[in-house]
């Protein structure tokens, strides 16, 4: 009897722990199963402290604009409801308030272009009247109110137009707009693309100029792609898109007087303007900056131009061996004087310049990267910032005078911190994840960081998880047999036996000042790596030279040789693993996207004796195929640097595959073309190589849509198994 008992006991206590994993699947994953809660479209309000969310259920179409109380967390109000109006009856996409906050631009039926771009139908919102009246007839992009909440500028056919609120009549700014040859206040696909900016217009402070870049594609190439899912023939994308070592569009930055009618072209006589990557409008109401860059983007100048006389002030002066990068956190202040971030201390860090570009101070200093501008607080003198001090794979925020002195850390807790401030300075939403804890929104003080109240905390999602007795994700340093010290991660299966030789999956994606070993909650493909720990894999994560947030010169190794040194220590720190003792060194593969893709691929090939299989999805396999902006950045032309382009093209390396190469890409990738996967396909059939492909009709650089995702995750899981 007490032999049985003790044995049904022993019983419990091994099945219990085995019944307790649920097992994750792939179509929980692509059904949003383990999706967070979060602060959809979080804005801080600039004339009360108080700030805005858009609660959205995007199944029943309807969303609403919420009004809350920074101090109390309270609700104030539902500003509007997309319930309230048929114009709206399929939701809101997105929002922006009117200068004084009185009125909305609301966008409804939203179509995509490009990866930021999209045309919708947008609607004025007056929030004191409770009317919605319609933009244009049409669908648009971009627009925005003048500063003086007067009128609308939006951009319809690659030209600008203005819509006066009080008389609603629209006129036209420019008539030269035209496709694939003129785009006014819109930027072309590789501006958008590698910029990171659609918008290409700009109200000054006054709203009686508007300072725009037009762009001259005429004697850009087009390159044209098939869609096959429109009918009996498919139909054929044709598009500007300027490949390494070709021609960019010309560009030219001109201000419009509304008063007048008029509009002047600036004359930027001798100083280098290739790219224009940045206008914004200083505090002056009628002096205007803009970043100027020349074609090798490392030599970079910061003007002032006078929106009277057309005259231009060289301010700032930047430069670099390698590249300078654009960002978005010049700041003028009410004096003019100006905040820049700048790494040419070999750190990201602040620097305050007065109206002229004199140096004042460097705000921050450091072996350590600022990696965001919050913003300045006037009355206290306080600049507030994001910052990988505490860790390159963490961030915090900070609080620092403009003297660089009294820095106080507001984020006690480690792991990934991000803020939106009130209005006032006074508060700040913190956004809070780390790889063990789902995201949490709590309301803290700008003074010493301290929780003033909780605000959402995904403590649903923490119980539902609990049942999968999930592996964790283990960071450490990896070092190599060169030398060098890698941060990595890895996933170990849950009832891990070290006695025991596991394969080993590894997942990267390497590109210039990237970053994929960071401490914040899983995103969807988090969860397929535990899935494939729970099935008996280890899986590993190393970020390599030439990934971000450790310094330029970690970052820019690679500069002229994109694909040499990543693969290096792609291949190394898969040796070094291989050592491991419950490591199978005999099954190693690797996995990654774009980038990460380019990466893969030359692994199994340079490292034929290291990786047993690799996976490439949407991969670049020769720079000479993809964009100016970015390659060139990293490599400068093909004219240039021919064997930089070359050496590390996978295409040329298809002879050296021994292990088994899945290659999956969409044919309507904009961005990553397929002709980088059809010429690769043919490189590997004239090497005799086998190998597995897969092409999806009409997807993009994401490779989504409908069951895209879980059919595309079901192939590459059952390829794992089947190969690893």
């Amino acid at each position: 009897m007490n032999y049985i008992k003790k044995s049904i006991f022993l019983f419990l206590l091994i099945s219990v722990p085995a019944l307790a994993q649920k097992q994750i699947t792939l179509e929980e994953i692509w059904s949003g199963a383990f999706r967070q809660q979060q602060m959809d479209d979080l804005q801080a309000m600039k004339n009360t402290n108080q700030y805005t969310v858009l609660n959205a259920n995007w199944r029943a179409r309807t969303a609403q604009i919420d009004l809350y109380d920074f101090a109390t967390l309270n609700k104030v109000s539902t500003i509007v409801s997309s319930q309230d109006f048929k114009e709206l009856e399929n939701g809101i996409d997105s929002y922006t308030f009117s200068p004084d906050e009185k009125k909305l631009l609301l966008a409804t039926n939203s179509e995509s272009i490009y990866r930021h771009s999209f045309v919708a139908d947008f609607y004025i919102y007056d929030i004191g009247k409770k009317t919605l009246v319609k933009l244009a007839d049409y669908k648009v992009q971009e627009p925005t109110f003048s500063a003086d909440n007067s009128k609308v500028a939006y951009v319809y056919n690659n030209n600008i137009y203005l819509y006066d609120l009080a008389s609603g009549t629209t006129k036209q700014v420019t008539a030269d707009g035209k496709k694939n040859e003129i785009i006014n206040g819109i930027t072309d696909w590789v501006y958008e693309e590698e910029f990171a900016f659609v918008r290409a217009y700009d109200w000054n402070a006054t709203g009686d100029k508007i300072a725009f870049i037009r762009f001259d594609e005429r004697q850009v190439p087009e390159f044209s792609m098939d869609l096959y899912n429109t009918g009996l023939y498919p139909q054929q994308y044709v598009f500007k898109y300027p490949k390494a070592g070709e021609n960019n569009a010309q560009v030219s930055l001109h201000i419009y007087d509304v008063k007048s009618g008029s509009t002047k072209k600036i004359d930027f006589g001798n100083i280098n303007s290739y790219y224009i990557p940045r206008i914004k409008w200083t505090n002056e109401a009628q002096t205007l900056s803009a970043q100027l860059i020349n074609r090798h983007q490392n030599n970079l100048n910061l003007v002032f131009v006078n929106a009277d006389s057309g005259a231009v002030s060289k301010i700032h002066n930047e430069t670099d061996k390698a590249y300078v990068d654009i960002t978005d956190n010049l700041t003028f202040l009410n004096d003019n004087s100006f905040i820049w971030t700048s790494e040419k201390d070999g750190y990201n860090h602040i620097y305050h310049y007065n109206k002229n570009g004199k140096l004042v101070n460097q705000v921050t200093k450091g072996n350590w990267e600022v990696t965001a501008y919050y913003g300045f607080d006037k009355k206290t003198g306080n600049i507030f910032y994001q910052s990988v001090e505490n860790g390159s794979i963490n961030r915090d925020v900070y609080r620092i005078g403009i003297n660089g002195k009294n820095k106080v850390r507001l984020t006690p807790q480690t792991g990934t911190n991000e803020a939106t401030f009130s209005p006032d300075y006074s508060l700040f939403i913190n956004s809070f994840s780390s790889a063990q804890t789902p995201l949490t929104y709590t309301l803290c003080s700008a003074k010493d960081g301290k929780v003033v109240k909780e605000i959402l905390d995904n403590k649903a999602l923490s119980t539902k998880l609990e049942t999968y007795n999930l592996p964790k994700k283990e960071f450490m340093v990896l070092t190599t047999e060169k030398g060098h010290q890698l941060n990595a991660w890895m996933i170990k299966p849950a009832r891990f036996d070290a006695t025991k030789k596991y394969p080993v999956f590894m997942y990267q994606y390497s590109g210039p000042g990237s970053q994929q070993v960071n401490n914040d909650w899983n995103g969807y493909d988090d969860y397929w790596f535990m899935m494939l720990a729970q099935q008996g894999y280890i899986v590993a994560c190393v970020d390599g030279r030439g990934t971000g947030y450790k310094g330029a010169e970690f970052k820019k190794t690679t500069y002229k040789e994109l694909g040499k040194y990543e693969v290096e220590d792609q291949i190394d720190a898969a040796k070094v693993i291989g050592k491991y003792s419950y490591v199978d060194a005999s099954r190693i593969g690797i996995f990654g996207w774009s980038y990460g893709g380019f990466m893969s691929s030359n692994c199994i090939l340079k490292g034929n004796d290291v990786f047993r299989m690799a996976i490439a999805v949407a991969p670049v396999t020769n720079w000479r195929f993809y964009d100016t902006v970015y390659t060139e950045r990293y490599m400068q032309t093909p004219q240039e640097n021919a064997s930089g382009y070359d050496d590390n093209s996978p295409i040329n390396h298809a002879d050296k595959l021994k292990g088994s190469y899945l290659l999956v890409h969409g044919s309507a990738d904009d961005n990553v073309h397929l002709q980088n996967t059809m010429l690769m396909v043919e490189a590997l059939v004239q090497a005799n190589k086998q190998f597995d492909w897969a092409i999806y009709p009409d997807k993009n650089h994401g490779i989504y849509g409908g069951a895209t995702r879980l059919q595309l995750y079901t192939k590459m899981t059952n390829f794992i198994k089947e190969k690893l």
